[in-house]
């Protein structure tokens, strides 16, 4: 049972990064490609991809690739309404949380957020 509650710190440890934290709201329950997280957080594409490879390890997200895009999401939906819940209470309006789940961006070549 210690084991448990050791990887559950763990996994705590490796959300409380901020660009993580985000990068699990941004996804929600939806999925995103680095393009995406990229262009909402204005963040390196090497630095995001470190990060969801972090994720990714750790069981967090999973991925799908279509065409030439690979796209990250929850690998367990049972997470986002704790991940929510908590932002909300760090200061994270239900607004932003709401903008990032549905962006889009025009002049960004990925599918999701492109703007015809």
């Amino acid at each position: 049972m210690q084991t448990n509650v050791l990887l559950d710190v763990e996994t705590l440890e490796l959300i409380a990064q901020p660009l993580r934290f985000q990068i699990l709201l941004i996804i929600a329950d939806g999925q995103a490609c680095v393009c995406h997280f990229e262009a909402l957080l204005g963040v390196r594409q090497a630095t995001i991809s470190q990060h969801l490879m972090r994720l990714r390890q750790a069981g967090l997200v999973t991925t799908q690739r279509s065409g030439r895009h690979v796209y990250y999401r929850l690998s367990n939906a049972q997470l986002y309404p704790a991940l929510r819940q908590l932002a909300v209470a760090l200061g994270v309006s239900e607004q932003q949380l709401d903008a990032w789940r549905s962006a889009q961006l025009p002049g960004v070549a990925c599918p999701r957020l492109s703007v015809d």
